[in-house]
């Protein structure tokens, strides 16, 4: 959960540290003299600072991500809209960036977020299912665009009081009744 974050900082990455806490990988962030925002440092000071950590080749550290990405991508198969609205709620309270989160402010960034998804897709012409032909680099580019409009939507849910699932599952069936299937 940590490296999407890390993917998306605007500060300079010198390193990347591998942990190995019971066995399982987590990709740290090591920066130049930690100049990071103090909420930042203090965030990965605690990932950190209770483990053991060594530096690593560029090399063996480019495979560890791999790895690290792949295990992450394999545990995680089935999460819950509410599981991922209290980790969104646990990330915002932590970086006390609860108090920019309001409705206005998320749909905005969500709408950012679309636009920049909508960029990925610009001048391909139709794209067939699946995204065949197209490299692995740019569907992870698209997974984590598409993760950011879902992450945006839940937390905007959240500020509006609305339970996502429940009004989802409610507007499948208004669908339903109002576009019956064709008979046949």
């Amino acid at each position: 959960m940590l490296l999407p974050l890390l993917v998306h900082l605007h500060h300079p990455i010198h390193q990347l540290v591998l942990c190995k806490p019971g066995g399982v990988l987590l990709i740290c962030l090591y920066a130049c003299l930690w100049r990071l925002p103090s909420p930042l440092c203090k965030s990965i000071n605690s990932l950190v600072s209770p483990l053991v950590c060594q530096k690593r080749s560029d090399k063996d550290m480019e495979g560890d991500k791999h790895k690290a990405m792949e295990g992450e991508e394999a545990r995680v198969t089935d999460v819950s809209l509410k599981e991922l609205s209290k980790k969104l709620e646990e990330f915002a309270r932590e970086r006390d960036w609860e108090q920019y989160h309001s409705p206005r402010n998320l749909l905005l960034a969500m709408v950012g977020e679309v636009g920049e998804l909508a960029e990925i897709f610009m001048w391909r012409g139709e794209v067939a299912k699946g995204l065949p032909n197209w490299k692995d680099s740019e569907k992870e580019h698209v997974g984590e665009e598409l993760s950011d409009v879902l992450l945006y939507l839940i937390r905007l849910s959240d500020a509006c009081g609305i339970d996502l699932g429940d009004a989802a599952t409610k507007k499948i069936v208004k669908n339903a009744i109002k576009y019956p299937p064709k008979a046949t």
